[in-house]
């Protein structure tokens, strides 16, 4: 189909779902928990042909692609935690009187039709159907080759769910075809698309960046950081750093670069290090960390500057060695990317200051990374995590999916 012909679906998909009451959509969303738990096969079929055809994607992004089961239940329910969450539409924010006595008020609306770019995560698909129907917004999903047939599964799942609820199909569509020109004509779409998602690395950004004639709201990429501060327990940080490295190392909130107050470096490695050699990660570490890790029988090499600015995405961690917060700070706005940061200390003065200074999404107190995600967060899903700021900051959940328009009561004042 020509995605000119799609863009029009949308567009009346989009009158006819912002119309619906809470009642419905939410019907259409336990639909789709239904279809999926009903029909598993025909997923987990298409996503293992997907897997068999990416042997080029590392083994990362294989976990990315890759869905189970249990995955395909976490889907599921997923759509069950979106339908219960509050109606974003409902109610309204009263401002108080104008100065002619007019009652001024704002009401949440839908943004109308959102496109989503993304990589190889098939349950994106659902996530953000979940998030969009029950917000009141169209969604265009546009995924990589990599999920190709995963992607198509889950759409006519969802489709079917939207069918059976009584509501237009058209509010998710799928545009099935993996070439780039199709991206740059979804950027370019003003008047059409209301909102493009790109979720991806640089390359999908610069992209963006030259064709966008449309507002965007990056998902970027997330160089994350986890600080451990002289006064922290050591108890806590170790457990918090490998979850934040091996728990799922290919994803965007995984840590990147460990930094580590100089004052407990060598306690902390003595610890940390074989644990994450156990778990298979490559150390990359500046030459204090390099030989403290070489006292305790961790293989590491040498970190060059790059790694400091590297998204790895992989069982790879840089560690770098500080002699102060303030460094650490320093660094962090140097190389982080907005996403997600962590310190571990004891300190409380230490921890308010990194919560306050840092720039980052998510910013986390004794807590791993991991945690800058919709579903860990409360918001049942998530679009993805904004690293931009206008509108949203932060996992995209149905709130940020909303816009709010001012509504006038009035009793036949004119302006004078």
């Amino acid at each position: 189909m020509h995605l000119g012909d799609l863009l029009q679906r949308a567009r009346a998909a989009s009158h006819q779902l912002r119309k619906q009451p809470e009642a419905h959509r939410n019907r259409a969303l336990l639909a789709i928990a239904e279809h999926l738990e009903a029909n598993p096969t025909p997923v987990l079929q298409a996503n293992l042909q997907d897997l068999e055809a990416a042997t080029e994607l590392s083994p990362a992004m294989q976990d990315r692609l890759r869905l189970d089961s249990a995955r395909v239940a976490g889907l599921a329910r997923a759509a069950r935690e979106v339908a219960a969450l509050p109606d974003p539409l409902q109610g309204s924010r009263a401002l108080g009187p104008g100065r002619s006595g007019i009652q001024v008020s704002r009401r949440r609306v839908p943004l109308g039709v959102v496109a989503i770019v993304f990589e190889a995560r098939p349950g994106v698909v659902i996530e953000c159907a979940a998030l969009t129907i029950k917000s009141g917004n169209v969604v265009i999903l546009r995924g990589g080759k990599e999920a190709l047939r995963s992607n198509r599964v889950l759409v006519e799942l969802v489709r079917d769910g939207l069918r059976a609820a009584g509501l237009p199909e058209d509010a998710v569509l799928f545009v099935d075809d993996p070439d780039r020109a199709a991206v740059i004509e979804l950027l370019s779409a003003s008047g059409q698309v209301d909102l493009v998602i790109p979720r991806g690395g640089k390359a999908l950004m610069a992209l963006v960046d030259q064709h966008a004639r449309v507002p965007v709201i990056r998902h970027g990429e997330g160089i994350c950081h986890v600080y451990v501060d002289a006064d922290a327990d050591l108890s806590l940080a170790t457990p918090i750093a490998l979850n934040a490295k091996t728990h799922r190392p290919g994803v965007c909130n995984a840590m990147e670069t460990l930094l580590v107050h100089r004052s407990v470096l060598v306690p902390l490695l003595q610890v940390l290090g074989p644990a994450l050699i156990k778990k298979g990660v490559e150390l990359r570490a500046d030459l204090e960390a390099l030989t403290t890790l070489g006292v305790f029988g961790c293989p590491a090499q040498e970190a060059t500057a790059a790694d400091w600015a590297t998204e790895f995405l992989a069982p790879i961690l840089a560690v770098r060695t500080v002699g102060s917060l303030d460094e650490a700070l320093a660094h962090i706005e140097r190389y982080g990317t907005r996403h997600t940061a962590a310190i571990v200390t004891k300190n409380a003065d230490a921890a308010e200051r990194f919560l306050a200074e840092v720039d980052a999404s998510c910013v986390l107190w004794n807590a791993s990374t991991r945690f800058n995600d919709g579903g860990e967060l409360g918001l049942g899903a998530e679009m993805g995590i904004s690293t931009s700021k206008l509108h949203a900051y932060g996992p995209m959940g149905l709130t940020e999916l909303t816009a709010e328009k001012l509504v006038v009561h009035g009793q036949g004042q004119i302006r004078q």
